[in-house]
């Protein structure tokens, strides 16, 4: 704990800066009227008739072009297009995409209408980055190559990516602090035969400076570069500072260079792990064979990277820290020095190739075993800080010989099932787009029900952005369901129901309801489904205690005018949910119900004007009204005759408020903007 006190009042120092920087959004030398740009090339990502470029012109820029684009590294480019600012996360708890890019120092991106190379010739170095990608392209292993090597995991099957994410593995992809270390012994132990010690320790850096180069700088091995270099320093002139304090002007160093680096998940992870394995390296050391010791490490790392975790990804694997017992050495003393001497001997290609099946299929397998796999809602700053005072405390007894870890596991399941101790029902409309997704979670774990998925159809031969897996899912995940009791989609057009199949793929659903005009995408979503499936138009649904009321019994042969319509009332608050029903179906529903007036209408049809007639409007006199309707979507929706129409209520629209959620209970309401 001395340590600790060492550390703490300087750590305060540096917190307080980096919050005052974070606040305070860097300058930026593009502006969003540029429409030409030029840099050199950096990065290249080719992807489904896709490329992404990052260049470095008057600063940092990613290119976004949906066409190929052969490119060298190093090329000078000149691209025009439209300047956006990097998307924010618009939905509760979820990626923050323009923070990750304020940590790589981009504050813009641009999508690019042409681009032509005008400069062929590429700096030596760059040079030398393209012939060793160049090597790596005849490799049958260039996918892993690239990832250990050089840095870039882009080429390694999803589907295996999302096998180690399960598992808790995937920081091996990543090169870090012990990849660093291997690098840099190998290396120290060659010189140090041809040159005097000074002078290894000097190359050796250098090389290691190179290798940031190669790998474009990524924070965790400029962590691991930058604690080399210091550690050297440290050594070479007997300074004795100690490790743990080295490690903190490490961090000190970085982020006062970027302060954004706090938005990267791999320097976060890479410093905290790193601070708990230093801080509590007695009880390491206390063990007495590489098995305990191996185990050990999984378990400190495991423990104090959870509450990061939780927030990110917001599951944990229990087996997590046995798992890493077999696949850290597997990768550490096995694939990563294979990959090494792979790289220059190329027969040994086969060889790499058959131990990267055997743990890709391992990884695949083990990750189907859900019943270790915890999910954890999203928790807020002070559950954050109280996790790790928690961790903090639970490793001090530990390394004083009083073994509390237990607790940490309870806290876990705990944490996993705390929605039955939730007191409160919530209503929230997620930002999808141009489209509708709406979740009802009742109190006390009472109910989850999911209306419409959301779903953008392809255009100009994009590939359509999967909701289901960045939006919906994960936000399901940070409320801490980890099922859904009912999905009900409303009708079958493309933007209430095309991440339905996605959906019932990836998340346990028990219940789906539909209507009984079924379309062909309606037809391909219950082939896919093997539960309970009701269709209606109109009826009761009862969930416990809630009645849903589906009131739409017109059947006009129409999508839209098809639309389920639900009327319900949780916690005395009368709820109208319209679909995407226009005129004829409030028309239905005034002549056929003695409609009541209404506290939350969801808004029929994105707020176009074939919805929302003033005689419909004054019958329900809603006092919110919720629209989703897309950023810039082509419909102009909500049309502006609407809104006056809705005047009367507090109106609520996605694409300038992001997600709006609603407690139902306390009556508060909460948007993302």
């Amino acid at each position: 704990m001395k340590k600790l006190k060492i550390i703490l009042p300087f750590s305060v120092i540096l917190i307080f800066y980096v919050i005052f920087q974070i606040n305070h959004k860097p300058i930026s030398q593009y502006s969003l009227k540029d429409k030409n740009v030029v840099g050199y090339i950096y990065e290249c990502k080719n992807q489904d008739d896709k490329t992404t470029l990052k260049i470095k012109g008057k600063e940092n820029l990613i290119i976004n072009y949906y066409h190929n684009f052969k490119c060298q590294l190093g090329q000078t480019i000149q691209a025009n297009g439209q300047m956006q600012t990097p998307n924010q996360n618009t939905n509760f708890n979820l990626f923050n995409y323009q923070n990750y890019l304020l940590s790589e120092k981009i504050n813009y991106t641009f999508t690019a209408n042409n681009i032509k190379v005008i400069n062929h010739k590429s700096p030596f170095l760059f040079k030398i980055k393209n012939a060793l990608y160049k090597h790596t392209s005849k490799y049958k292993t260039e996918n892993y190559l690239n990832a250990l090597i050089l840095g870039n995991d882009d080429q390694i099957n999803e589907n295996t990516q999302n096998s180690y994410q399960i598992n808790g593995i995937s920081h091996l992809l990543a090169i870090s602090g012990s990849q660093i270390t291997l690098f840099s012994v190998i290396l120290l132990f060659i010189f140090n035969k041809l040159f005097s010690k000074i002078s290894a320790y000097l190359i050796t850096i250098c090389f290691l400076i190179f290798y940031l180069f190669i790998t474009n700088f990524q924070a965790s091995i400029l962590r691991a570069t930058i604690f080399f270099i210091i550690l050297t320093i440290n050594k070479q002139f007997a300074l004795k500072i100690n490790t743990v304090l080295l490690l903190f002007i490490t961090l000190a160093i970085l982020l006062i260079y970027n302060p954004f680096y706090i938005y990267n998940l791999g320097f976060v992870l890479s410093f905290t792990v790193s601070f708990y394995l230093l801080i509590f390296s007695q009880i390491i050391q206390k063990q007495k064979t590489y098995f305990t010791k191996t185990l050990i490490i999984s378990l400190i790392s495991f423990i104090s990277s959870a509450p990061i975790l939780i927030n990110n990804f917001f599951s944990l694997n229990l087996l997590s820290p046995l798992i890493n017992v077999y696949f850290v050495p597997l990768m550490t003393f096995i694939i990563y020095p294979l990959a090494l001497l792979t790289f220059i001997f190329k027969p040994l290609d086969n060889l790499l190739f058959l131990l990267i099946r055997i743990m890709e299929n391992a990884s695949l397998i083990i990750s189907k075993i859900n019943i270790f796999n915890l999910t954890l809602c999203h928790i807020n700053i002070l559950i954050f800080i109280i996790y790790y005072l928690l961790i903090t405390y639970i490793l001090y007894k530990w390394q004083k010989g009083q073994n509390y870890i237990l607790i940490f596991f309870i806290i876990l399941i705990i944490h996993h099932n705390i929605n039955y101790l939730n007191p409160n029902s919530t209503m929230t409309m997620l930002d999808v787009g141009q489209g509708d997704s709406i979740l009802i979670k009742l109190k006390h774990n009472k109910g989850n029900i999911l209306i419409d998925t959301g779903g953008e159809l392809p255009y100009d031969d994009k590939k359509p952005y999967d909701i289901a897996k960045n939006i919906t899912i994960p936000y399901l995940k940070s409320e801490g369901i980890h099922h859904l009791d009912y999905l009900i989609l409303t009708h079958g057009d493309f933007d209430h129901a095309g991440m339905a199949i996605n959906l019932i793929k990836n998340f346990k659903i028990n219940n789906l309801i539909l209507n009984k005009e079924n379309n062909h995408l309606e037809n391909q979503i219950t082939k896919n489904f093997n539960h309970n499936i009701i269709n209606i138009d109109k009826g009761i649904i009862k969930i416990n205690n809630l009645k849903l009321n589906f009131l739409n019994n017109l059947n006009n042969h129409n999508e839209n005018d098809d639309s389920l319509i639900i009327y319900t009332n949780i916690e005395n608050q009368n709820i109208l949910l319209m679909g995407d029903a226009s005129n004829k179906s409030e028309n239905y529903l005034l002549n056929t119900y003695n409609l009541p007036k209404v506290d939350i209408l969801k808004v029929g049809h994105h707020g176009s004007d074939t919805s929302s007639s003033k005689q419909f409007i004054k019958k329900t006199s809603p006092k919110i009204s919720l629209i989703s309707a897309g950023k810039h979507n082509i419909y102009g929706h909500p049309h502006q005759k609407t809104l006056q129409t809705l005047k009367n209520s507090e109106i609520f629209i996605t694409k300038e408020d992001g997600a709006i959620k609603i407690n139902l209970t306390k009556g508060t309401i909460q948007t993302v903007r």
